[in-house]
């Protein structure tokens, strides 16, 4: 294969699955015994209904108000039972498993300082880590790879799924793209014509490109080749995550990633136990799943943690869905997390005790929960998460226990 000019850049990240954010990603192999932790942050876009993901079906309130959304102790969709108060969505057999074993923990009525209901803003404040929308370039989650001590911050680098890095993962920390692709893995012909076009002239970019496409032969390698573009939304977050959990597994892969699940925004035809909501549920449940499959022995040394923008309406509208809320639910699993629980200063569902009388009210800050995590499972001090992290957060201290070492 002749190639007469050079591609762009841009058509260069479409040739592969397998895309560099940063040429020289660090790498390392842990030391026998050495604490090795794993970090996955899964980023639900759209809003979820925390309130049909995790039912408080110990409050009386809560059926009249949630009606056909609402889930139920019994009958045949019945509610997972969790700790006599919550009930999970019976999609989420796996994490229902994990909590059993409690090595899975639920912290409901949460929500960042974000207050209004736009999903761009909502997102925003997410994943920056920042007070107000539109105040930063990077993530919380890049902020607190570059925090950690050098030695640490070489360990592997960090993972980010999707053909666009997500906002928490972008920064000076160096990062490694991937995402299905289209197209089958190259031959290795090409890919040394390929890379040879730039040894010259942009020796990073070649040897980013050599491999990306390296790691795209380990993610489709044992009949991984499945992993493609398109398809169903839900069997995409199975695949996306056991593609991340192959590359994560590996000791000289990465350590921390984050992923981004759309399609939670349910203003029509939501559904509750069944339906839209619980097919999607049902997707993320496989995701966790797969990362305890794919992690292997790093499974027990691995927290996932699932956040959302915000929560969506106590009541249900006039299409059988539920409009933007505020306070929604964050769910924790991993061989790593302190489970068996349900986090929650229960804020009641009478109108006189709902956020500005349409959503549960936010009782815990997300900022203390994610901080918990970082400073539990990575280490980073009370001091640096507050002005660096999460900037102009002081007054929000982390939750603890959440972590078991």
């Amino acid at each position: 294969m002749i190639i007469s000019r050079h591609p762009s850049r841009r058509e260069l990240l479409g040739l592969s699955g397998a895309v560099f954010a940063a040429a020289n990603l660090p790498r390392w192999a842990s030391a026998s015994g050495s604490r090795d932790p794993r970090l996955v942050v899964i980023v639900l876009r759209g809003a979820l209904d925390g309130l049909s993901a995790v039912g408080p079906l110990g409050d009386p309130d809560y059926a009249d108000l949630h009606r056909e959304l609402a889930l139920q102790r019994d009958g045949a969709q019945s509610a997972l039972p969790l700790d006599g108060f919550f009930g999970l969505n019976p999609a989420m057999k796996a994490l229902a498993r994990l909590y059993a074993e409690k090595r899975a923990l639920v912290v409901h009525a949460t929500a960042t300082n974000y207050r209004e209901r736009s999903h761009f803003d909502g997102q925003d404040v997410l994943e920056s880590g920042m007070p107000t929308p539109g105040r930063t370039e990077s993530g919380w989650l890049n902020r607190a790879i570059r925090a950690l001590p050098v030695a640490e911050r070489a360990r592997g680098g960090a993972l980010a799924v999707g053909y666009v890095p997500p906002l928490v993962l972008r920064g000076q920390a160096p990062v490694l793209g991937w995402a299905p692709s289209e197209l089958g893995p190259p031959s290795d012909d090409f890919v040394g014509r390929l890379a040879s076009l730039y040894d010259h002239g942009d020796k990073d970019l070649a040897r980013a490109l050599r491999a990306g496409f390296e790691t795209d032969r380990m993610i489709n390698r044992d009949g991984m080749n499945a992993l493609k573009a398109g398809g169903d939304v839900v069997e995409q977050m199975k695949k996306s995550a056991t593609g991340a959990a192959r590359l994560m597994s590996a000791d000289d892969g990465p350590r921390i990633a984050a992923l981004t699940f759309d399609g939670w925004d349910t203003h029509v035809a939501e559904g509750g136990a069944t339906g839209r909501l619980a097919q999607l549920l049902g997707g993320l449940d496989e995701a966790i799943a797969a990362f305890e499959t794919g992690l292997g022995p790093a499974w027990n040394q691995t927290v996932i943690i699932a956040i959302t923008e915000f929560g969506r309406t106590a009541r249900v509208n006039g299409d059988s869905g539920c409009d933007h809320g505020t306070a929604s639910v964050a769910f924790l699993a991993g061989g790593a997390v302190g489970g068996g629980r349900v986090i929650a200063d229960w804020p009641g569902l009478k109108a006189a005790n709902l956020y500005e009388n349409r959503d549960l009210k936010p009782t815990c800050d997300l900022r203390s929960v994610l901080k918990g995590v970082l400073a539990e499972h990575l280490g980073l001090s009370a001091s640096v998460l507050a002005n660096e992290v999460f900037p102009n957060s002081i007054g929000v201290g982390p939750l603890k226990n959440l972590v078991v070492t």
